[in-house]
């Protein structure tokens, strides 16, 4: 098992182009943990706002009628992936993963294995 700051390094070392890396919690939408960022990318900030997403998110499935559970969430901009990822399982209950990465640089899948790998041995 690993820990948050485990995580959050996996996270950015393990994908080539990544600009930021935080461990949300959503139910309070407070970063457990960030790594990078900086001036122009304010993680906290993005964990708050990524945390109104994920509860859109459940409530548009809830409303739909849909069943099963939200893997991941990307948002696409001019010059950056936002990849959210949902953690799973008893560790990380209402816990989300929140990659930020350099369109130009990133493998797009490489980073959504990397988030899969980690949100498998996070614990909290």
């Amino acid at each position: 098992m690993a820990s948050v700051e485990v995580s959050l390094k996996e996270m950015m070392a393990g994908v080539e182009g990544s600009l930021g890396a935080a461990v949300v919690d959503y139910t309070s939408g407070m970063a457990l943990g960030t790594l990078g960022g900086g001036k122009d990318l304010d993680l906290n900030v993005a964990a708050a706002g990524n945390t109104d997403v994920i509860r859109a998110k459940g409530r548009t499935m809830e409303q739909l009628g849909l069943k099963g559970q939200i893997e991941d969430v990307l948002i696409t901009l001019d010059r950056q992936y936002h990849l959210i990822r949902l953690v799973q399982g008893r560790n990380g209950n209402g816990l989300f993963l929140y990659l930020v990465l350099d369109k130009a640089r990133a493998n797009l899948a490489m980073a959504r294995h990397q988030l899969k790998r980690v949100e498998e041995v996070i614990e909290v």
